[in-house]
């Protein structure tokens, strides 16, 4: 899997009902006079798009090119709408209709629990004309399309969802379908359909074990030309079963889940961004169940970025190697990192054979941020500091003991005398150095300081060197 997540090349149109989603956030301390029911003070009011909406705004999220066509009403929410989906990147073809309202939802929330949901909305009754000028839209994007996804949320834009796939298919144009109806054979041809457990069991029948969705799954799959069904199941993670391919179970990557609302609009997104970005359909599943896992920590209709799904793929990962990065993606880290608001503290050194004094130098470094990055010199500049006899261990090695030190985060390599443009290119807001330096003797220690870093010199502990193990073994 590409750990660069870079999805700028993927190009994604998106058709189907769009909505906008109101949240009105307040406190309950009293219950009204008036009836039984709570009083909530109102204090912060957010408005966010909502299905087809929603999927445009995860894939632009992750840095998707997205094109979104839909039926909206001609009235101020749809302006918001457009508004807030511009502001993201995001082109739109709005098909307006002035008799009915644009599709939304008004949630009452209140110490993060939703007291009530208010919807407002009419089914799209849409004239062939308005029908014929959205598909002609549609139809004339799908020569710069990688992917197409229809989102379905059962209100009217996608009554002739046929034809969309059969033009985006004689194309070879993969579709991929987040379905609401009852009746899979409107999606007929469809690469692939992503039903949560619910949709797929009212479908398909209740399923009794892995093995009983399996095998409900693949004849669905065959009966309807799907290449792969997708069946999202809450708690219990996704089940992929597509053609050729034994199946493939993914455990749910969420271990608290504050909000589901908006979850299946991240999966499609995630897995058509990844798709059309170059992914495998393994690699793509994968990385949209953790996209899933991030999304439901957060409340409402939410997105992920590629800075979330990086740090999530990282941390399943769990192995040394994971920390060993290139330059260009030490730098995403710690862009991320800076974010959230971390202390970066960085040091450098050889590490040729490491010791107690090392693990000693390393623990206290740690200590005084939240993130420790170790640059390490290549072995071209150990012979240049250390002479022909050393390194004693190649670089690969020294970097990967390193690496699954728990108090380093992140291990590079630089190849110069000196990592003086590493360090600039970093600016840690602390620079360490072990020993018995002079400050201004450190490479990189004006530039740090002049950021408004620091530069501490932690000294090494007596009676320990590489050199010295080295001459006690040839002793």
């Amino acid at each position: 899997m590409n750990n660069t997540l870079d999805f700028k090349e993927a190009n994604i149109l998106v058709i189907g009902d769009i909505m906008l989603d109101r949240y009105w956030h307040g406190d309950t301390s009293r219950i009204s006079p008036e009836a039984a029911v709570p009083i909530v003070h109102i204090r912060k009011i957010e408005e966010r798009p909502g299905g087809a909406a929603n999927v445009a705004l995860n894939i632009s999220a992750l840095g998707g090119n997205v094109k979104l066509l839909g039926f909206v009403g001609d009235d101020i929410e749809a302006n918001q709408l457009e508004q807030t989906l511009q502001n993201s990147n995001i082109e739109c073809h709005f098909s307006r209709t002035p008799e009915l309202p644009t599709i939304n939802k008004l949630r009452i929330v209140s110490r993060g629990q939703q007291m009530i949901r208010l919807d407002f909305e009419e089914k799209f009754h849409h004239d062939n004309t308005q029908l014929q000028e959205l598909t002609g839209i549609y139809q004339s994007h799908l020569d710069n399309t990688d992917i197409v996804i229809l989102s379905d949320y059962g209100k009217g834009t996608l009554t002739d969802m046929q034809n969309l796939i059969q033009l985006a298919r004689s194309k070879d144009i993969p579709v991929l379908v987040d379905p609401k109806s009852r009746d899979f054979s409107i999606y007929a041809g469809a690469t692939l359909i992503t039903p949560n457990l619910e949709e797929f069991e009212a479908v398909a029948g209740s399923c009794q074990s892995e093995d009983d969705l399996v095998q409900k799954a693949e004849q669905l799959r065959q009966t309807h030309d799907f290449f792969a069904i997708l069946v999202t199941r809450g708690e219990h993670g996704m089940s992929l079963i597509s053609e050729g391919n034994p199946p493939l179970h993914l455990p749910a990557k969420a271990r608290e889940v504050y909000d589901v609302t908006g979850a299946g609009d991240t999966v499609i997104a995630t897995l058509g961004t990844a798709l059309a970005a170059g992914c495998g359909l393994d690699d793509a599943v994968t990385l949209a169940n953790t996209a899933a896992g991030i999304v439901v920590r957060k409340l409402g209709a939410a997105t992920v970025s590629p800075a979330e799904l990086r740090r999530a793929m990282q941390r399943q990962q769990q192995t040394p190697e994971a920390g060993i990065l290139t330059e260009e993606q030490l730098l995403e880290e710690v862009q991320d990192a800076k974010a959230r608001g971390e202390k970066i503290v960085m040091t450098n050194g050889c590490f040729d054979i490491l010791h107690a004094g090392h693990i000693t130098y390393l623990e206290q470094a740690k200590a005084l941020g939240h993130r420790l990055i170790v640059a390490v010199n290549d072995d071209a500049s150990v012979i240049k500091l250390k002479g022909p006899t050393r390194p004693i261990n190649s670089l690969p090695q020294r970097m990967l003991v390193l690496a699954a030190l728990r108090d380093i985060d992140w291990v590079v390599p630089f190849s110069e005398e000196t990592p003086a443009r590493l360090i600039e290119a970093i600016s840690p807001d602390i620079l360490v150095k072990g020993g018995d330096y002079e400050i201004n003797a450190i490479a990189g220690a004006d530039f740090v300081m002049q950021q408004g870093g620091e530069v501490i010199i932690i000294p090494f502990v007596e009676g320990f060197s590489t050199t010295s193990m080295v001459e006690k073994i040839k002793n």
